[in-house]
């Protein structure tokens, strides 16, 4: 580790801190915590907490939010930040010190009673849109949606009433690549996306079906911790478990996967796990000794999403890993005792020309659906379009940039979970994350020998420390932009992505010039 690449290190070699700086951490610490728990508090609600714990739920996230807005809002670090402007600090610490300016700034922008509605809003609403899915009634999630919408507004005004309220919204999630980075990037794959999915959709390939079988639950979870256990799952700082739309939380001391599982779909269960291992494999790898300060904390979700895509697609949906995980498959379920490597390989790979439902979209389709999202949240918080247009702008879209149309609008418009949690401006990361893993994916293997070898034999070792070094340990320590070309040695771009795609599915598909 050089002298100017560990975040939590470095700041501690600097030998003694400014007392203002100290006082700044300690009360961000508490703050820093008291998200952490309403964080475990969620996930309780999401995996085990009974039905009718709604209620109180409800009060005590809210209670817990109003007290990390306050105490973020608190004089002490207001009065800590005046004190350290302009203080010559090591960059580790001006890090810490810059990332929790933002933070305080925008937060003591919001009056706590708004934060306290939005979290009460968000937690009434998630059983309301669980409702709603179950029996396909938008009208029910509805109202719900349209207090969030106007909450989600309010904030914005607050944080800066002079500029789009959706790109301040984004900033929630990544503060430093722009709304028009998102912008820019999902219409060029949109634009380019399309002509490679025709293209596909016009092969005459017919990729194999080999998991089209029925396997049980328990046995599906006994792969699934088995895979985790091969890839470096450290259980000992983790759990598994199931939730109806799989996420990852927790801390570098419990990180906490969870998945689903369908009897009918071993595939979607299997590489679901390994998308939320790679978040979880992020926030273990953060450095622990600076837990409760941006020196520990992840940098925010499109690098939270490069983790989860790069071990989903580059490492699970590739040749090399299904030459190491077959025989695991073939070992825990006897009716696909011939499945081979290629088979498996190419199944993981298919492109469905009929998907309606984003989280069981193959790698090229999957952002269309995040581009769907997007443009309806964005007019929503814009006021360009109102909540009751939406399950029919929804189904328009889909039609428009995939060619299929929601026969529902439990298919459609009321598929994902996010919007119940007021999660406006979240969805651009999902393809902002997997841009940045297929630029990771390059450089890494630019330092790394012999990748597809060390998949193929079950060392994933090497790929985690690469990754480890490269971005889990920095923390908040580097802004997006800065932390992807220290990573890559590049700015952000979509090239690896579009290169990657259009090699890999260019082969599978038997395609030229695209």
């Amino acid at each position: 580790m050089s002298d100017d690449d560990g975040a939590a290190a470095d700041a501690a070699a600097d030998g003694d801190a400014p007392a203002a700086y100290d006082d700044l951490l300690e009360e961000y610490a508490r703050h820093a915590t008291l998200g952490d728990v309403n964080g475990l508090l969620q996930w309780d609600q999401e995996v085990v907490m009974p039905e009718g714990g709604t209620p109180a739920r409800s009060t005590q996230r809210s209670t817990l939010s109003a007290l990390a807005h306050e105490t973020l809002t608190d004089d002490v670090v207001g009065e800590s930040l005046a004190d350290l402007e302009g203080t010559d600090l090591h960059p580790a610490r001006a890090a810490a010190v810059r990332e929790i300016r933002r933070e305080h700034e925008r937060a003591t922008a919001v009056p706590t009673d708004v934060v306290e509605e939005l979290s009460a809003a968000s937690s009434s609403a998630l059983p309301k849109w669980q409702e709603a899915k179950e029996e396909d009634d938008f009208d029910a999630f509805a109202p719900a949606l349209e207090r969030l919408v106007d909450l989600s507004r309010e904030y914005a005004a607050h944080v800066d009433p002079d500029r789009d309220p959706y790109a301040v919204l984004f900033e929630e999630y990544e503060p430093y690549l722009g709304v028009e980075t998102a912008d820019r990037v999902l219409t060029r794959l949109r634009e380019e996306l399309v002509t490679l999915i025709d293209a596909v959709g016009d092969s005459d390939v017919e990729q194999p079906r080999p998991f089209d079988v029925t396997v049980d639950e328990a046995t599906q979870e006994a792969l699934s911790r088995d895979v985790l256990s091969t890839l470096g799952y450290d259980f000992d700082r983790g759990r598994l478990d199931t939730a109806p739309h799989p996420f990852t939380s927790g801390t570098p001391f419990d990180a906490r996967v969870t998945t689903r599982f369908s009897p009918e779909d071993l595939l979607d269960g299997l590489t679901s796990t390994v998308h939320e291992f790679g978040h979880a494999c992020y926030v273990q790898g953060l450095p622990r000794d600076a837990y409760g300060s941006p020196l520990g904390e992840s940098r925010d979700l499109t690098v939270h999403e490069s983790q989860s895509r790069f071990w989903e697609n580059h490492v699970a949906r590739s040749r090399p890993f299904w030459d190491h995980a077959a025989p695991l498959v073939r070992e825990h379920v006897p009716a696909l005792d011939d499945l081979s490597p290629d088979a498996a390989y190419r199944a993981a790979n298919r492109v469905y020309d009929d998907n309606l439902i984003r989280v069981d979209a193959d790698e090229l389709t999957y952002h269309m659906h995040v581009v769907v999202r997007y443009e309806i949240e964005r007019d929503l918080i814009r006021g360009d379009l109102d909540v009751p247009e939406v399950p029919a702008v929804w189904d328009d879209k889909m039609e428009d940039y995939l060619g299929v149309r929601p026969e529902t609008d439990a298919e459609g418009c009321l598929q994902d979970i996010h919007w119940s949690h007021g999660s406006f401006g979240y969805f651009p990361t999902y393809t902002l994350g997997s841009v940045l893993a297929a630029q990771l994916d390059a450089a890494m293997r630019d330092d790394v020998p012999d990748v597809d070898g060390k998949v193929r034999d079950g060392e994933f070792g090497p790929i985690r420390e690469w990754h480890r070094d490269a971005v889990h340990r920095h923390g908040k320590r580097y802004r997006t932009d800065d932390l992807v070309e220290r990573a890559t040695g590049e700015p952000f771009s979509a090239d690896a992505f579009l290169d990657y795609v259009r090699e890999k599915y260019g082969d599978l598909y038997d395609l030229e010039g695209v």
